[in-house]
């Protein structure tokens, strides 16, 4: 399995070369009433803060857990109002429904989900949400971007073995693995 320390060790090109999330995703969490001031949101594997900046910037109250030490750094830096948490999902002390959301961008494939669905599942306030999702670069209805081309090749050069968890693009699966144990039901978007 890949090495799931290693963007920490390389935290600036990373923060730098993390592609944004698209404005649909924004419009349809505040749609649903999970983007919204006042709400207490849980980022997990927030990396640098892409996505937790988007929570921040809603008016949520925002805790953040981030593994990486390189990583935590600049996600306090860009983002000091975050309480960050500096360790792994399943590693993390959380206390029982304390969260209106719980998010999850593109770190999702990191995590141990026979642990750290329960514990979400304990954290979050009745009635609350959890959102799960991912940068898709496989998708080819979108046109190929130059960054996405180079991402082909350098993959392709790697050689590396296959995850043991479904592909980016295999949501139905996804959906299946987040559904197990009857914690969370599944909508997709």
């Amino acid at each position: 399995m890949p090495d799931p320390m290693h963007f920490d060790r390389h935290a600036d090109l990373y923060d730098r070369a993390r592609p944004p999330y698209p404005d649909a995703l924004w419009e349809r969490l505040r749609a649903l009433g999970l983007l919204s001031e006042g709400k207490r949101a849980l980022d997990v594997g927030a990396g640098t803060g892409q996505a937790t900046q988007a929570l921040v910037s809603a008016g949520m109250h925002v805790t953040a857990i981030e593994p990486g030490a390189a990583l935590a750094a600049r996600l306090r830096e860009r983002l000091p109002s975050v309480r960050v948490l500096q360790t792994s999902a399943e590693d993390a002390d959380l206390p029982p429904a304390a969260f209106d959301v719980v998010t999850i961008a593109t770190a999702v494939h990191w995590f141990d989900l026979d642990v750290v669905l329960p514990k979400l599942h304990a954290a979050l306030a009745s009635g609350g949400r959890l959102a799960v999702w991912r940068n898709a670069y496989g998708d080819e209805s979108v046109p190929p971007t130059p960054f996405r081309r180079r991402m082909q090749e350098i993959v392709a050069r790697r050689n590396a073995p296959p995850r043991p968890v479904p592909g980016e693009s295999d949501t139905a699966q996804w959906a299946r693995l987040l559904e197990t144990g009857g914690l969370f039901a599944v909508a997709t978007m």
